[in-house]
């Protein structure tokens, strides 16, 4: 198995990024925070997803589990109160992380990406898609909570050109 940290490792992650929708033309800036448990005796690991954006009074909240791990791919599963609950499939390789959902019925369909960067943190990027076409892009850096503050901005260029 790969060398990452976030889903594969017990333990707790901080993130910041912004959300574009496409029905307003204003980014909206979010914290996140993930909460990554042990690999349960099914070989199924849970994650809690909160995120909170800046002026919304409310979290939103996201259950993940990973689970049927193979070499280079896994199964997906997320919950939150606004779609129910949605089966993907992800992929992985030593730098990147990365899984979608598809469910024909609902005509909802999303990607998220982890690209794994040098000091250990992660860019995500995703895009959502609902049946009524809206559609919500998001860009994001996450890093192990044990970090303090988030990865200094000039050396995530860096890294992002390596």
């Amino acid at each position: 198995m790969f060398n990452h940290g976030f889903i594969l490792s017990p333990g707790t992650w901080s993130g910041e990024g912004k959300i574009l929708l496409n029905m307003i033309e204003e980014e909206l800036i979010f914290n996140t925070n993930w909460i990554v448990q042990q690999k349960d005796f099914s070989g199924k690991v849970q994650c809690i997803q909160e995120i909170q954006i800046q002026g919304l009074s409310e979290n939103m909240r996201n259950e993940l589990t990973f689970y049927d791990f193979q070499s280079k791919q896994f199964a997906v599963d997320m919950e939150n109160q606004n779609i129910g609950r949605i089966a993907g499939s992800g992929l992985l390789d030593e730098k990147m992380i990365a899984w979608e959902f598809r469910n024909n019925e609902t005509n909802f369909e999303g990607y998220e990406t982890y690209a794994l960067q040098e000091d250990g943190s992660y860019l995500m990027r995703g895009e959502y898609v609902t049946s009524d076409q809206f559609r919500t892009q998001i860009e994001a850096r996450i890093w192990p909570q044990s970090n303090e503050a988030p990865p200094n901005s000039d050396q995530s260029q860096e890294n992002e050109e390596i």
